[in-house]
């Protein structure tokens, strides 16, 4: 709820496309610069409760979204500020909910797992945009804020309930956390696996992603429809997303890496077809397929890093994953938002989803170890002793937790 209404109030203040694309980086730069930190604190951290800690973080600044708002004098730069430190607060602490999740299930059920992580994300992204749509209509997005902050109280609630393995904790400081980041990065680059993840999700994030940014941009500028056009578009999108998600675990059973690697050829081309159609509706149909590929290429890149990672180093990897999506991402959103108030955000769909089907297609061709290397979905890293030379200070003493009551 509170994407679609800051994403709608500062396009529909501007109505440049560049202000949409400001609001994605405001949210996903934090991601990229403190994932990493986040990644070395889900390692060495009690997870559940430092999780509960960055989601409290999250409420305050929510809320205060919200205060500002509902004063009416606030400037976008504030609002986006709000956003920004929101987003900060989501860096530190999203690694840890990523890592986990192979805490909590068997490894062979850890793609429907994530499947299910996306499918209830992408759950929001259909309801959210339907009560956030009706709020706008009745002209108060300071509700919209103020909801967010509230639901934040539901995360809590779950996670209060949920018990891990037990594990040892210890908090690194100064050099320490820096090496152990560092020994992150040399696991990553070392594991064929979790490298290919890394450096498709990075192309991904750079040319294709940005459509999400965008929503706004072509729901007011490309259709001209106000909010109800941007509430179906993102409902759209999220319908696609949860579908494919709800399926992605038996169909990787039956093609494996080639569910991935289709997904990635797939996704750019119907963010073409997304781009070139006239109407609402039709427009809304092409996301639907938009985000049903983009699902299938977000989980299916994730799955690979958290099944190839070693157990030790798993928040660490994940962490510099994130930050490879929370740079680009933002980056190309910028970028694509202000080539989109020169050229047009039809103009920008099409040449984006050309560009990196085309991409894909050389890759297959000249580089195709690059998707090789992604292995089979349902099998997890053998390489648990990378990096076991390593200085990875006091080991850390993973026990199974009693069933909770």
């Amino acid at each position: 709820m509170q994407t679609i209404a800051l994403g709608y109030v500062v396009t529909h203040r501007s109505h440049d496309p560049l202000w949409a694309g400001a609001v994605a980086a405001a949210a996903f730069i934090p991601i990229g610069v403190l994932s990493p930190l986040g990644g070395a604190l889900a390692d060495r951290l009690d997870r559940r409760r430092w999780l509960i800690i960055t989601t409290l973080a999250e409420t305050l600044f929510a809320a205060l979204l919200a205060a500002l708002y509902a004063t009416g004098h606030a400037p976008s730069w504030a609002l986006l500020a709000m956003a920004f430190l929101g987003g900060v607060a989501a860096a530190v602490g999203f690694p840890t909910y990523q890592a986990m999740i192979p805490d909590l299930v068997p490894a062979d059920d850890l793609l429907g797992a994530v499947s299910l992580s996306s499918a209830q994300f992408n759950l929001g992204r259909v309801i959210g945009p339907a009560l956030a749509g009706i709020v706008l209509l009745a002209g108060s997005a300071a509700w919209v804020f103020a909801v967010n902050a509230i639901s934040f109280g539901a995360v809590v609630a779950a996670l209060a309930v949920v018990r891990l393995p037990a594990r040892e904790t210890i908090i690194d400081r100064g050099s320490r956390t820096l090496r152990r980041i560092a020994e992150g990065v040399r696991v990553a680059a070392g594991e064929p696996g979790c490298r290919s993840a890394i450096v498709l999700i990075g192309i991904v994030a750079l040319i294709g992603s940005p459509f999400i940014a965008l929503v706004p941009a072509m729901a007011i500028n490309g259709l001209g429809r106000g909010a109800g056009g941007y509430t179906a578009l993102v409902a759209a999108q999220g319908v696609g997303a949860v579908g494919a998600a709800l399926v992605l675990a038996p169909l990787a059973r039956a093609f494996g890496r080639r569910l991935v690697v289709g997904a990635l050829v797939a996704f750019p081309l119907a963010l073409v077809c997304y781009g070139v159609t006239p109407s609402l509706w039709s427009s809304a149909l092409a996301i639907l397929i938009v985000g049903s590929c983009y699902i299938g290429v977000l989980t299916g890149l994730n799955t690979v890093v958290q099944r190839r990672a070693p157990t030790e180093f798993r928040g660490r990897v994940l962490g510099l994953y994130m930050m490879v999506l929370g740079v680009i991402y933002p980056v190309g959103a910028v970028v694509e938002g202000a080539v989109a108030h020169v050229v047009g955000i039809r103009t920008v769909t099409v040449v984006s989803g050309v560009a990196l089907f085309a991409i894909m297609v050389a890759i297959g061709l000249w580089r195709g170890q690059l998707f090789a290397d992604l292995g089979d979905l349902g099998t997890p890293s053998t390489v648990e002793t990378l990096g076991a030379g390593a200085d990875r200070g006091p080991t850390v003493l993973d026990q199974t937790a009693p069933p909770s009551r």
